[in-house]
């Protein structure tokens, strides 16, 4: 889609194994949760998502494979990031633990660090992250 409706893209980790993961979680139905950073909104000087907003899910090759609606933006310190969210992820977490060291380690990795232009950057339960739900409308 082209023109000036076309939709705001989301993007789901990098291009990738893992973003082609996320992507194919999302179209399954598994995947209705994501989690960000709030210092990644900063650097981009972007906005949050609102609950109606609708995205283009982009793939790898930077297609749009779907329309998501967001459904609800909360903003929280990760170390209240709980089951329900880890569950709602889609990506095979069975519990918070687990959900947080995948994220950890996405999050400490070279590519984000640079994306942040930290490259010592770490989290810790203060950090405050961004929890979107949303849904499929069309794929």
């Amino acid at each position: 889609m082209t023109g000036p409706h076309a939709l705001k893209p989301f993007l789901l980790a990098f291009p990738g194994p893992l973003r082609d993961r996320l992507v194919a979680a999302v179209l399954s139905g598994e995947k209705v949760a994501t989690t960000g950073l709030l210092a990644e909104y900063e650097i981009e000087d972007e906005e949050l998502p609102e609950p109606g907003e609708r995205w283009g899910l982009i793939d790898s090759d930077g297609r749009e494979v779907a329309v998501v609606e967001v459904t609800e933006v909360r903003v929280l310190p990760l170390g209240e990031a709980d089951l329900r969210l880890a569950l709602d992820e889609g990506e095979g977490y069975l519990s918070v633990a687990q959900w947080r060291e995948a994220h950890e380690r996405f999050w400490h990795s070279e590519e984000m660090r640079e994306a942040l232009g930290d490259p010592d950057f770490l989290v810790d339960d203060e950090t405050p992250v961004v929890v979107e739900r949303f849904h499929v409308v069309r794929d």
